[in-house]
């Protein structure tokens, strides 16, 4: 293998470099350059025939790690390539489970379940992040880690106890992100959809002030290396986000970023106001740059990116026109159509996939429920490229075919839902569903070079 590579690269080099004998050091770097290339490529695994359902760009493959780990929420894969899940509600063994991909065919070797803490069940658990060496994780009332143990599958350390927080109904995810300088951030959804007097109640109004935003609805910041932290050793860090699961830290420009999952029932609640095909649109689920001291507007405001605007709630006088101070608030840098759940985020780093993706976000939308009576949506990965710090062009739909059909009525017919996203050391963009537990590869194999909207067109047709 390794010779078949020094020969393409010597090969490629003297195409590059056609002089004669004094550039022989020049003729060797580069084609040093083209043997890391190829090294690589050599190295990634066969994606399979069908690239595990998926649909992908031209260029790109896809393996199926493991089909069914039981129901799975965030992952994190280690410096060395091994694979750290945390399951949810439904799953046969509760906690996390390590995978390992012995052989280098792109599967699961080594499978194994661990995590002696207490976890209550249910809805909500959704953290699994690497940050200096240690796993942490989330349930829906604590946060967690493990040091991980430098050749171990499975972490040998005693499991600490970072965050604990008395949770309460609705939105009790809590994701992660690590800066540069010590810090997690958490976010805290909302305890309600929209702060009603009576929550989810046809016609109730909202409480004003909404009081769950002095303790909810917002991302808080803490000591990353400190353990058996309350709420209270942090601070709040940024407000009037409703939910947020999709969270992660832009290392390239040192800033946050989440996805909110908008309200619900525009229709069901107010259907004076709000038409079937509203309520399926919108509000939107809004792209935020989170920066210190920031609002989003909830529950007092909700984005419309049909009318590309903040627009008062219902509950606070609002009619689905009336824009009320929605200006001054945080406006998202984009607003993707309501329901779509974003359940994850990843800024791509690596230098595997074409330059174009490099320091881009990826997006899971793990796709709608609230759509009723029109098909629900999502289900797929996005991509939004960036540059210096904000989208630099459209977004566009990145992996597709989870769902299995076209027309999904109810969200329990999808056969997959995207869930999580995490890259591997060499590049991969690995991929988690919370169906059944199924784990993708996603590899980049063509032209790096030369990759573009020919290698896109598929994709766009879909």
């Amino acid at each position: 293998m390794v010779k078949v590579c020094i020969e393409k690269s010597l090969s490629k080099a003297n195409k590059t470099l056609n002089f004669s004998k004094l550039f022989t050091a020049s003729l060797f770097l580069i084609a040093s350059f083209f043997l890391a290339s190829c090294y690589q490529k050599e190295q990634l695994p066969e994606g399979d025939p069908d690239n595990g359902g998926l649909f992908i760009p031209g260029g790109f493959e896809a393996v199926v790690v493991v089909d069914s780990v039981g129901p799975a929420r965030h992952l994190a894969v280690s410096k060395n390539g091994d694979i750290y899940v945390k399951l949810t509600k439904g799953a046969l063994h509760s906690g996390n489970v390590a995978l390992r991909d012995v052989n280098n065919d792109g599967k699961a070797d080594s499978i194994s379940y661990f995590g002696d803490y207490q976890e209550k069940r249910g809805y909500g658990p959704t953290a699994m992040r690497i940050y200096n060496d240690y796993l942490y994780f989330s349930t829906r009332g604590a946060i967690y880690r493990n040091k991980l143990t430098p050749g171990k599958l499975v972490p040998e350390s005693r499991i600490e106890l970072v965050l604990t927080d008395d949770y309460k109904i609705e939105h009790i995810a809590k994701p992660l992100a690590f800066d540069d300088n010590g810090h997690m951030y958490v976010g805290f959804g909302s305890i309600s959809n929209v702060c009603q007097v009576v929550n989810r109640e046809p016609g109730s109004l909202g409480q004003d002030p909404c009081a769950e935003l002095a303790e909810h609805a917002g991302v808080w910041r803490f000591d990353a290396n400190k353990t058996n932290q309350t709420k209270q050793d942090g601070i709040r860090y940024a407000t009037g986000i409703r939910s947020i699961i999709a969270m992660d830290w832009n290392h390239k420009v040192n800033d946050l970023f989440a996805l909110q999952h908008g309200r619900d029932d525009l229709n069901r609640t107010w259907p004076s106001l709000y038409t079937a095909w509203q309520n399926a649109m919108l509000p939107s689920e809004e792209f935020f740059k989170v920066e210190e001291g920031m609002d989003g507007g909830w529950p007092y405001y909700y984005y419309d990116q049909i009318q590309n605007k903040k627009l008062l709630s219902p509950e606070y006088g609002g009619d689905g026109k009336k824009e009320g101070n929605g200006a001054a608030y945080a406006q998202p840098l984009i607003g993707f159509p309501g329901h779509w759940a974003p359940n994850d985020l990843l800024f791509y780093t690596g230098n595997q996939f074409p330059e174009r993706y490099k320091n881009g976000a990826f997006i899971a939308f793990h796709g709608s429920a609230g759509r009723t009576p029109y098909p629900q949506s999502g289900y797929f990965i996005c991509f939004v490229p960036f540059s210096n710090g904000a989208p630099s062009g459209p977004w566009e739909i990145f992996a597709d075919g989870f769902a299995g059909k076209d027309t999904i009525v109810s969200s329990s017919e999808a056969v997959y839902r995207p869930m999580g996203l995490a890259m591997g050391p060499e590049g991969s963009l690995y991929i988690s569903d919370d169906v059944k537990g199924k784990i993708w590869r996603v590899m980049f194999k063509g032209d790096r070079k030369n990759f573009g909207m020919p290698q896109l067109a598929e994709m766009e047709k879909r």
